[in-house]
């Protein structure tokens, strides 16, 4: 006679992940996608959960269970801008990692994307202060990087003195072009406006 103990024992079935563990990276990135398209086709105000989802190809549900409201979904989206930057550029030169950065940034701006939602962003900025410090370190991180990597190198080079104010550097070389393409939303950059931009910025901070 056999007991129950004797009985050979069947592996125990494993449970299937749950929450976090289940969450598909493709789903996550094709509606962070969507999220950008949302915003420049109707504004952050009118941009719902629906209509993310709906353009994702997911069900709404799967948005949820990422995030749990629309502005959760666009601070982490945008948060997400700044960790991804801007290489800092290395030409040799000052006045060179100053023009081929001006040209990265203006044609990443000029994008219909870009041109449509950092206005929209800035505006909504004015009503929530989450927004604003989302969209402040999306903004202001990345460049800050980048403008210090080339005050870095220009300094060992001998080309601007040690020591010289980042903060000020910063406004010196993202505020011209930002203002152009974004406040002013100029439609092209004119032929050879690039040039004379990094040869001024250059010469003014080789002044402070």
């Amino acid at each position: 006679m056999t007991t129950n103990a004797d009985q050979p024992k069947t592996p125990a079935r494993r449970r299937a992940p749950a929450g976090a563990a289940v969450l598909r990276e493709d789903v996550t990135e094709a509606i962070r996608a969507a999220v950008f398209e949302e915003l420049a086709a109707v504004g952050y105000a009118r941009m719902s959960i629906e209509g993310i989802a709906r353009r994702a190809g997911v069900g709404k549900t799967a948005v949820y269970r990422r995030w749990r409201s629309k502005l959760h979904l666009v601070l982490d989206v945008v948060s997400a801008v700044a960790v991804m930057g801007l290489p800092v550029p290395d030409t040799g030169s000052l006045q060179g990692d100053l023009r081929l950065l001006y040209e990265v940034t203006a044609r990443a701006l000029r994008h219909p994307l870009a041109s449509q939602i950092l206005p929209d962003l800035q505006a909504e900025a004015a009503r929530s202060p989450e927004i604003a410090e989302a969209v402040q370190k999306a903004l202001r991180d990345g460049q800050a990087s980048v403008a210090s990597g080339i005050v870095m190198a220009a300094e060992k080079r001998g080309e601007v003195r040690p020591g010289i104010d980042e903060e000020l550097a910063l406004d010196l070389i993202s505020g011209p072009l930002y203002w152009r393409s974004v406040v002013i939303r100029s439609p092209k950059v004119p032929k050879g406006y690039l040039d004379a931009l990094s040869r001024a910025t250059a010469h003014a901070l080789k002044a402070l």
